[in-house]
């Protein structure tokens, strides 16, 4: 987008779409008061700080002080330019931006050009690998396969699935004769530079997956090959616009049911997401064929509490399982295990077994963790036995040792108790001795690799305290700065405040009302966090003339108390080099300036 948007358009697109349902996209909100609160998409936390104000259209996190408006959370969680983000809130809305004039002066940078067009490659690869699959006789033997496992033509079409054609150069050709740069189709992975500096497709002879990021761009290609040959599936390599530890695959359908279930399924692979869906499951999401990673963790944390874990129940499924739900309960979510029997990923015991019985036998009976693990000690050992029994007993007991939750602690202590009539108190001295051992060793580990914290709220001094206070009543009052502003000017002590304060005087004088969101639009990035924050603010509404005008006499006499705190120490060097006769004129000055101070 090399467009430069006029002030007013800007403004008709900040008014017509509200921040709470943008920022709902990323996180997941819930209403308290006359706010909404989330966990904090710019830092990780188990506890809400992340505040939206859908009556100033501003967000604030009391974490981390991240805040601005509608434009500056897309340009902060997308790395998006301004331009950028006002296209998007734009498309948002339906506001035409096309009929605006080229600005060259607001091209965006090479970097975000170059992504632009890979996704544009991909989108248009994408519709046409659907339609040779759908409308073609060179596809057919591609659909007959996906029909053959079970595939409806609304799911092909949901998923946008295609066929890449038995060809070296077809989207070589088709690229190039759309005038997308090769190096650059390289550089997006959808095709492959030999030595002699020729290109040649990397999907060929392929049912090709789209993978789209969370705004449903498609990025990536995962091709299935039909017939002989390897890999059985070809993915896209890493790129700018693709990265595999960031992405969910399935996320941007799946996030609207995820908010209305309340709830997640993740599978392993977007086989498993595909069937699931045919299956009825809506909220179902993946990763991309590689281990969960703390980024996905934070996102799904983001926008839902509970996961079901739906892994493939083979050995290394169930290994994956628990790393995976040991990340997303350390990200702070509700995890539940759906296992699947006989070794089967969810795919094939879908196909086995029909829809039905995978959602009553298998994600509606899904478990606790602790109760998968539980299952998962017992395998391969013959409980019948003393010596296993007694090895599975500690092997649990330090499992349910971690337990933070003092009701399933004990609950689970006490089924271990009644199955192999053991004394519960016997059990829990044990617990004690394990649990001490594992306190031991996380004091040693946190003094060894000490976990930054965040800081600690201040006490502000009574004239900070004061000027955060007038501002905070400018920014909902226009009168109220008007006063200040023929009171105090620009005589805020703190530099950040005089800044503000000089931005608010010239909002207002241009005859807005007041807009906190509107004005934030206007200031340096690096004053909005602290606007957004002083908006949040608690505050008395009805501000009466005596609370004002202690305010300012606080943010007026604080150079004045300065002056008479140098002079108190000037008066005690004079008395230390025993020079009285100047400690008692400046006692004096001392005095005449703590009448002022008393009268003004």
């Amino acid at each position: 987008m090399g467009y430069r948007i006029p002030e007013e358009m800007i403004e008709e697109i900040r008014r017509s779409v509200d921040i709470v349902d943008v920022i709902s996209d990323y996180v997941q909100l819930k209403k308290q008061g006359r706010n909404y609160f989330g966990l904090c998409p710019f830092h990780g936390e188990k506890t809400p700080s992340f505040s939206v104000s859908p009556e100033k259209q501003i967000f604030h996190c009391f974490g981390c002080g991240a805040g601005g408006n509608v434009f500056s959370f897309l340009m902060d969680i997308e790395g998006l330019s301004f331009t950028d983000a006002a296209a998007r809130l734009a498309a948002r809305a339906n506001i035409d931006l096309a009929p605006l004039p080229l600005d060259h002066q607001h091209k965006r940078p090479a970097e975000a050009s170059d992504a632009k067009k890979m996704i544009e490659a991909h989108e248009l690869l994408k519709k046409f690998y659907h339609h040779l699959l759908i409308n073609t006789k060179e596809g057919q033997h591609a659909l007959d396969y996906l029909q053959e496992r079970g595939m409806t033509r609304e799911v092909i079409e949901q998923f946008e699935i295609g066929y890449s054609p038995h060809s070296w150069d077809f989207a070589v050709k088709f690229l190039k004769s759309r005038g997308f740069p090769l190096d650059l189709m390289e550089k997006a992975g959808l095709v492959i530079r030999k030595e002699n500096g020729e290109y040649f497709d990397r999907f060929r002879n392929r049912v090709m997956f789209p993978i789209h990021n969370h705004q449903g761009e498609a990025v990536a290609f995962s091709g299935r090959i039909l017939g002989e040959g390897q890999p059985k599936y070809l993915n896209s390599p890493e790129t700018s616009i693709f990265h595999k530890g960031k992405i969910l695959y399935n996320f941007h359908q799946a996030r609207l049911h995820i908010r209305k279930l309340q709830q997640a399924v993740l599978f392993e692979g977007f086989a498993d997401v595909i069937s699931a869906f045919k299956a009825g499951v809506s909220n179902a999401i993946a990763t991309m064929g590689t281990a969960l990673t703390d980024e996905q963790a934070r996102i799904l944390r983001r926008n839902v509490e509970s996961i079901v874990i739906c892994y493939d129940g083979d050995t290394a499924g169930v290994e994956a399982t628990l790393r995976a739900a040991e990340l997303l309960e350390k990200a702070g979510c509700y995890v539940r295990i759906a296992a699947v029997p006989d070794g089967l990923d969810p795919d094939e015991y879908i196909r086995t077994y029909g829809p039905e019985r995978f959602r009553h036998n298998v994600l509606e009976a899904s478990g606790t963790l602790m109760a998968f693990k539980m299952a998962y000690l017992r395998k391969g050992k013959n409980l019948q036995n003393e010596s296993e029994q007694i090895r599975y007993i500690e092997e649990a007991l330090k499992e349910i040792a971690q337990l933070s939750n003092p009701v399933e602690l004990d609950y689970y202590l006490r089924q271990l108790a009644d199955e192999f009539s053991l004394s519960l108190s016997a059990l829990q001295q044990q617990l004690e001795r394990y649990k001490k051992t594992r306190t031991a060793a996380s004091s040693n580990s946190r003094q060894s690799t000490a976990a930054p914290q965040l800081p600690s709220k201040k006490l502000f001094p009574a004239f900070h305290n004061a000027e955060r206070l007038l501002l905070a009543h400018m920014l909902r009052n226009r009168d109220v700065a008007f006063t200040v502003q023929q009171t105090i000017q620009g005589d805020f002590n703190i530099e950040e405040h005089r800044a503000i304060a000089a931005y608010i005087y010239a909002f207002y004088e241009e005859g807005n009302e007041p807009d906190v969101s509107a004005l934030v639009a206007r200031i340096p990035d690096g004053l909005k966090p602290l606007v957004t924050e002083l908006s949040m603010m608690l505050i008395n509404e009805n501000l009466s003339s005596q609370e004002l005008n202690d305010y300012m006499k606080h943010v007026l006499n604080y150079p004045k108390w300065l002056n008479l705190k140098q002079k108190e120490q000037e008066k005690i060097e004079a008395e230390r080099q025993k020079d009285f006769l100047r400690a008692a004129r400046i006692a004096k000055e001392i005095l005449e300036m703590k009448k002022l101070l008393s009268s003004s």
